[in-house]
């Protein structure tokens, strides 16, 4: 069994916080306008994930904090699995608990996927015999969940006074696939759609997939671990190289064990509490209030 199920076993759950779905577009998504399939959810797999899938309308489960503590910072947050996939609790629900006792309101993004025939996914990743062809299924709509996290940012940004939430303040957080989405958002912005800050977590983001980056480049934390089932770690140095070069704001945390898919953090080894330094990365960088 590898480091990824493994984490994905010892890491479950979902957060009890105050929950609201919205739909990210009126009317059809542009560009998936004909798409007529039904998005399915279940945990009907080997290891009991809860999974997301076939999502033809992108929504954001919003996540509010205790009143008490809401600062006016936000980060929609991408769970990953593929872009076949949302491993909602564990890179949804889960990091969700512990930002909106932060104070942080939490926006889940739910990003168009591959339409996948079977109604065990994640299942059907470990079992695929050629992975590249798996790979390859998910070009045509990785534009399409980058489309979504861009429109995710704009949506927060138009509704903050909504939500009391600081305008200047929204950030997006992603893991692995949905860390592409969310490392993606931080090239090629305009200023309805730009991030003020961005938090790629074991992220699928290779030098191939960047651009140049704009002289206002958002902050960027960067969280992978070196034993990297899918070797993301080049990528996550990659992205730190580029914003080291270019002088704009840059925290990673390159941890020596931990695989791939360990979540919010796995209490086995240095992976625990990564969530917390983000949370000391905000605060001391300005985007979220001190306590």
């Amino acid at each position: 069994m590898n480091k990824y199920i493994l984490c994905f076993m010892l890491l479950s759950g979902i957060a009890n916080a105050q929950q609201k779905e919205i739909q990210l577009y009126k009317g059809p998504a542009p560009g998936s306008e004909n798409w007529t399939w039904k998005e399915g959810m279940n945990d009907k797999n080997s290891v009991k994930v809860m999974t997301v899938y076939n999502v033809v309308h992108p929504t954001l489960m919003v996540l509010l904090p205790d009143p008490a503590v809401a600062n006016g910072t936000s980060v929609i947050v991408c769970p990953g699995g593929g872009f076949h996939f949302l491993a909602i609790n564990h890179e949804g629900n889960n990091v969700a608990k512990l930002l909106t006792k932060m104070g942080i309101t939490v926006f889940i993004l739910k990003y168009r996927l591959v339409h996948v025939l079977s109604d065990n996914p994640f299942d059907d990743m470990l079992q695929a015999e050629d992975h590249k062809a798996w790979d390859d299924e998910a070009e045509p709509i990785i534009p399409l969940a980058i489309a979504d996290g861009r429109e995710a940012i704009a949506y927060v940004r138009r509704h903050a006074a909504e939500y009391k939430l600081a305008p200047d303040r929204i950030g997006i957080m992603g893991f692995s696939a949905g860390g592409m989405v969310a490392a993606s958002t931080a090239f090629k912005y305009t200023a309805d759609n730009r991030p003020d800050f961005v938090a790629p977590v074991y992220a699928d983001m290779p030098e191939s997939r960047q651009a140049p980056l704009q002289p206002d480049a958002p902050p960027i934390f960067l969280v992978c671990a070196t034993d990297d089932d899918f070797g993301f770690a080049p990528h996550a140095i990659s992205l730190y190289n580029k914003w080291y070069a270019a002088k704009r704001p840059v925290e990673m945390h390159l941890f020596g064990k931990g695989g791939h898919g360990f979540g919010v953090g796995n209490a086995a080894n240095t992976t625990f509490g990564w969530v917390d330094q983000f949370g000391r990365w905000l605060t001391t960088g300005g985007l979220m209030k001190g306590k």
